[in-house]
């Protein structure tokens, strides 16, 4: 579901790139959101608050924005509603309606990185690029590729639970973007998305024999966060991959990519976005 975001204080919202994540901020059950800790240290302010007034914090990204209409787009996943295990974000974007009141957080002002949640960053002398991911990633990946340079070559592989949430995006040529379906087969997270990955780095990488590299450390999805953008330098000089979605299926991405298709660490990010099982810490 695509929402849409108004309000005077949206025409200085500051923002920063293609996958800009904010936070959602929601109240307690039926409760309203109360005032929210101003400043730079709110995070703290936020995390003292009691349990059982502290509103949830989701993680979005902003899928566009207008500043000269004050708007802001965010898309949201609507899951469990059926089965009673639908979260907080997605229970309210559910029954959300016109003139509802709504808080994030985010910048006041333009700029770049990851101070202002922005992790999209390939080194300008990638020849290819490549983009994968499940529906959590999916603003961030049609915001990017839609801003793409017009002559670049990228493969997107989006696996998505239904057809019906395929996204049409207006994309340059050289831009391959190609959807896989769990439904109506089953198939478990993840099972699409691998085969879609390799069979991507095969053709951007020209079928040529890449250099294995063995070295890699398998984050503990568990008990950290899964997420790491390299910065410096691109020592391949070949294909960039930025992964996101399910840390576990992102962790078998990575080493698949590195491992097996030859890319360097310092040629892809990747980011678990959330963990099977796991709602986000509030």
């Amino acid at each position: 579901m695509r929402l849409t975001l108004g309000g005077e204080q949206l025409r200085a919202f500051g923002a920063g790139g293609d996958d800009q994540r904010i936070k959602l901020v929601l109240g307690r059950g039926d409760q309203p959101v109360p005032d929210f800790p101003p400043g730079q240290d709110w995070s703290a302010a936020w995390r003292a608050m009691p349990n059982d007034v502290r509103p949830h914090l989701r993680t979005y990204t902003v899928r566009a924005t207008r500043r000269d209409c004050a708007e802001l787009d965010i898309d949201v996943v609507l899951h469990g509603l059926d089965d009673g295990s639908a979260g907080p974000a997605a229970s309210w974007a559910a029954t959300a309606r016109s003139g509802d009141p709504a808080v994030i957080v985010g910048p006041d002002r333009p700029g770049h990185g990851r101070a202002w949640g922005c992790e999209w960053a390939p080194p300008a002398d990638a020849r290819s690029l490549l983009l994968a991911g499940d529906e959590t990633s999916v603003p961030a990946i049609g915001a990017i590729l839609e801003r793409l340079p017009s002559g670049t070559q990228a493969i997107a592989c989006v696996e998505v639970a239904h057809p019906e949430d395929l996204q049409r995006w207006q994309v340059s040529p050289g831009v391959d973007v190609r959807w896989s379906f769990r439904e109506p087969r089953s198939h478990e997270r993840g099972s699409l998305l691998v085969p879609a990955v390799l069979e991507a780095m095969t053709e951007l990488c020209g079928g040529r024999p890449q250099q294995i590299i063995d070295d890699v450390v398998d984050p503990d999805v568990d008990n950290a966060i899964l997420w790491d953008v390299p910065g410096g330098g691109h020592p391949l000089g070949d294909a960039y991959a930025w992964l996101a979605g399910e840390a576990g299926v992102i962790k078998k991405l990575r080493r698949i990519l590195v491992t097996g298709a030859g890319l360097h660490r310092s040629s892809v990010a990747f980011m678990g976005y959330w963990r099977e099982g796991n709602a986000e810490a509030d």
